[in-house]
C-alpha cells in the first residue's frame, strides 16, 4: 500500500519494537496527526478468547467520561409515556411501525444508535438483515433494550460506547478526537480498559489481554504494554 508523507513522517517518530506506557502512546498518536482534520483516536485490542464459543464472548457498553466528540444522532422505538420520554430526553427520531416501513422502503440510516423498549424488539425483529450487518440492531448487553428510555438517551448523546469481539478476537473502539489531548483520552482509555477487564469471561483461559494498540484516523498504530494493564 502506498503511504503519503504524513503518514511516512508519523511512523518514523514511532518505534516499532517498544511497547509504550498508555499516556506516552496517547500523546505520541496526538502529536503525529497531521490530518486537516480533527483525526479519532482508536483502541484496538486482541483478547486470549475464542469468540467462537458463546460462554467467551465479550460485549457490552460503557460511558466515557468526556465523550467521543461526536454528535450521536439516536433513533428510539417507543410507544405512549416511553415514546414522550425519548422526545424530552432530546432523542433525535423517535417512533414505531412508521419508522420500520420508513428503513425498510427508504433504506434510511440518517441515525448512529437505535434505543428500543423491550415491546417493541418483535417489531423491530423484521429489520434484522437490514440492522445487524450494519451493528445496529438494539441488544439489553449495549443497553440499547430498556425501559429507561430516557437514560438510554442522554448516556448516548453523553458517549456511551460499545464494545464487542470481531471474528479475529479483537475489540475495536473509539476513544476521542486528537483535540481532546492525552489527559482527557487517558481518562476514556481507562474507563474502557476497565470495562473490558471487568468483562472477562469465566472460561477465559491465560493471558485476557493479548495486545492493544492506539492510533489517529491517518495514523500508524502504537504499541501499549500489556503488563500492567493485567
Amino acid at each position: 500500500m502506498k503511504r503519503g508523507k504524513n503518514y511516512k513522517n508519523a511512523a518514523a517518530a514511532i518505534e516499532k519494537a517498544k511497547l509504550y506506557e498508555a499516556n506516552e502512546a496517547l500523546s505520541l498518536a496526538c502529536s503525529v496527526a497531521k490530518a486537516k482534520f480533527d483525526e479519532t483516536v482508536e483502541v484496538h485490542i486482541r483478547l486470549g478468547v475464542d469468540s467462537r464459543h458463546a460462554d467467551q464472548q465479550v460485549r457490552g457498553a460503557v460511558v466515557l467520561p468526556n465523550g467521543t466528540g461526536k454528535k450521536v444522532r439516536t433513533l428510539v422505538f417507543a410507544k405512549g409515556d416511553k415514546a414522550k420520554d425519548a422526545e424530552e430526553a432530546g432523542s433525535d427520531f423517535v417512533g414505531a411501525e412508521d419508522l420500520v416501513q420508513k428503513i425498510q422502503k427508504e433504506n434510511w440510516f440518517d441515525y448512529d444508535v437505535i434505543i428500543a423498549t423491550p415491546d417493541m424488539m418483535g417489531v423491530i425483529g423484521r429489520l434484522g438483515r437490514i440492522l445487524g450487518p450494519k451493528g445496529l440492531m438494539p441488544n439489553p448487553k449495549a443497553g440499547t433494550v430498556t425501559m429507561d428510555i430516557a437514560r438510554a438517551v442522554r448516556d448516548a448523546k453523553a458517549g456511551k460506547i460499545e464494545y464487542r469481539l470481531d471474528k479475529t478476537n479483537i475489540i475495536h473502539c473509539p476513544i476521542g478526537k486528537v483535540s481532546f489531548g492525552t489527559e482527557k483520552l487517558q481518562e476514556n482509555f481507562n474507563t474502557l480498559l476497565g470495562a473490558v477487564i471487568k468483562a472477562k469471561p469465566a472460561a477465559a483461559k491465560g493471558q485476557y489481554i493479548k495486545s492493544c494498540v492506539v492510533t489517529s484516523t491517518m495514523g500508524p498504530g502504537i504499541k501499549i504494554g500489556t503488563t500492567k494493564i493485567v
